[in-house]
């Protein structure tokens, strides 16, 4: 049986990318605990419109964990505290009666902050421009057992394919690094035969394109991997790094 809880929140508000920000206290009483936290959301901005003032910006779109675009980080953690779900997932069961909810923008210099909750991830759009596709004709879709592959690699291909480019590893990490959303493009091509012809050009030009937009290194603490909604496994940071060292070397 669905009950309500009350819950008081701080959220982070910033006008513009070179005004200064601050957290802000708010309180929103009656949330069902079967309602989602962008459900929450909107009830706060509701209160705020009824009341003459500025509601939240934040971002979200198809609510059902596919568009990656509901990036906020909850309590210290992007998407908040629940694993392998994304924002618009997360349910108010999840928090409690009177809980004090922190709720933030990913933290980033490749992600500056638009307003409030809302950054530009255009970043990743470009990585994915300088390399994350295939430019040839592969001709009509063939019956799977005709493809030269096993299905110990598709499937492996596939978990890296799931990737929605949310930008949780970036935020997760903290050197800002977006090597697991790199290393999971470059992976989910590199594994098909369709990918093997730009395999090196990509792996070379998708991590210039990664340094030339401000993100950090990698140093390997997993964080990325431990806060992706999408389980993406941290093996394909070293496969990154083999396309990478293999393509240098053709050079």
């Amino acid at each position: 049986m669905e009950t309500t809880i009350n819950v008081n929140l701080r959220i982070w508000r910033q006008r513009g990318p070179k005004e200064p920000g601050k957290l802000v206290d708010y309180r929103v009483e009656n949330v069902s605990t079967g309602s989602s936290f962008l459900e929450m959301l909107d009830m706060l901005n509701q209160q705020l419109v009824e009341k003459g003032e500025e509601p939240v910006v934040f971002d979200s779109d198809c609510r059902e964990g596919i568009c990656g675009m509901c990036s906020l980080y909850i309590n210290g953690h992007p998407h908040g505290p629940v694993q392998g779900i994304t924002t618009c997932q997360l349910h108010m069961r999840k928090f409690h009666n009177e809980e004090t909810i922190t709720i933030e923008p990913w933290r980033s210099a490749a992600f500056p902050i638009v307003r409030d909750l809302m950054v530009d991830r255009n970043a990743f759009d470009k990585i994915q421009q300088a390399g994350g596709y295939v430019s040839f004709n592969c001709g009509g879709a063939q019956d799977a057992n005709n493809l030269p592959i096993s299905k110990e690699v598709a499937d492996i291909a596939m978990d890296s394919a799931t990737c929605i480019g949310c930008g949780a590893c970036v935020a997760a990490c903290k050197n800002g690094s977006a090597m697991l959303f790199v290393s999971a493009k470059v992976s989910q091509f590199a594994l098909l035969p369709q990918g093997q012809v730009e395999r090196a050009r990509r792996a070379r030009k998708m991590v210039a394109r990664m340094d030339e937009l401000g993100f950090g290194n990698c140093t390997n603490t997993g964080a990325c991997a431990a806060e992706c909604p999408k389980n993406v496994p941290l093996s394909n940071i070293a496969r990154l790094n083999r396309e990478f060292i293999k393509a240098k070397l053709k050079d």
